[in-house]
């Protein structure tokens, strides 16, 4: 039995001639420990879609199915219940608070459980010695690296041992490196049987999904298994034209990667140092 069954599912905003339409009768099935990649240009409906699922919204016509439960029409504490006990958000600001410390922040969706204190740090620790941030426990947001803190939000998301990770644009504020560090995490836990959403407007994330799924005008207009470690290419070559790189881009990615993996470094460095080599005869002739 799929852990997330959509039939007929409608999102309408407004009323009448400026009624819009955000989802048109999507149909979707994501069976457990699926690790699905949400790709569309802005304004095709993806934030929509997981709010549905993230039950964070309700959808205006169609039925929606969680873990072999309808759950279209709950009231409104018996979703938020649901969605406390099924469902962790990660999102691309983060959304850690500001005045609580690391620890405080990812032991803070175990409080509405009424858990005591001293257990709700205790299994806050724990999630965060497996996310690599032990030692940042007691640092603020504001001391943290944008992939700490991705990471710090990604363990508050895992602290309630969630069926599905639900990861809006997870890297959109972060490096390269920080970028791969973060994905190799959410990787980990799809490899530990998680269920994980994840939407992206980079093609390249895609090779640690199991599926994508392309939405376009609020439907889904591609649905394909994908082979981990590789970029569908049929879905790549027909929907996205990626730009190319330029010298300085390729310059600052060995930066970030240097920093990150410092055994690469003289690799790294030999490379760039051809490349420069590479492009003094070139600009010397546009001189004359």
């Amino acid at each position: 039995m799929p852990i997330i069954n959509l039939q007929d599912v409608s999102k309408l905003y407004g009323f009448g001639d400026a009624t819009t339409v955000a989802l048109e009768e999507v149909n979707l099935s994501i069976e457990r420990g699926e690790f699905v990649a949400v790709m569309g240009p802005s304004g095709s409906g993806k934030s929509t879609l997981m709010n549905i699922i993230g039950l964070l919204d309700r959808p205006t016509h169609g039925s929606y199915v969680l873990n072999g439960r309808s759950v279209s029409r709950l009231r409104s504490n018996q979703r938020a219940k649901v969605r406390r006990d099924t469902v962790g958000f990660v999102f691309q600001s983060f959304n850690l608070l500001p005045k609580l410390t690391v620890l405080e922040n990812v032991a803070l969706p175990l409080a509405y459980k009424g858990m005591t204190q001293t257990r709700r740090l205790k299994q806050a620790a724990a999630v965060l010695e497996r996310v690599g941030l032990s030692d940042r426990e007691y640092f603020y947001p504001k001391q943290l690296s944008g992939g700490q803190a991705q990471r710090a939000a990604i363990a508050r998301a895992l602290v309630n041992n969630p069926q599905i990770i639900i990861a809006d644009e997870p890297t959109g504020n972060l490096d390269s490196a920080a970028s791969r560090l973060v994905m190799e995490l959410l990787s980990d836990i799809h490899a530990m049987g998680g269920t994980i959403l994840m939407v992206t407007h980079n093609p390249e994330l895609t090779r640690f999904a199991s599926r994508v799924v392309f939405m376009h005008d609020g439907d889904i207009v591609g649905d394909k298994q994908s082979t981990i470690g590789q970029v569908p290419k049929s879905l790549r070559k027909r929907m996205y034209y990626l730009p190319k790189l330029t010298e300085e881009d390729r310059i600052a990615g060995v930066s970030a990667m240097m920093k990150a993996f410092p055994d690469k470094e003289a690799k790294s460095s030999k490379r760039t140092t051809k490349a420069r080599k590479a492009k003094k005869p070139s600009t010397r002739k546009a001189k004359k």
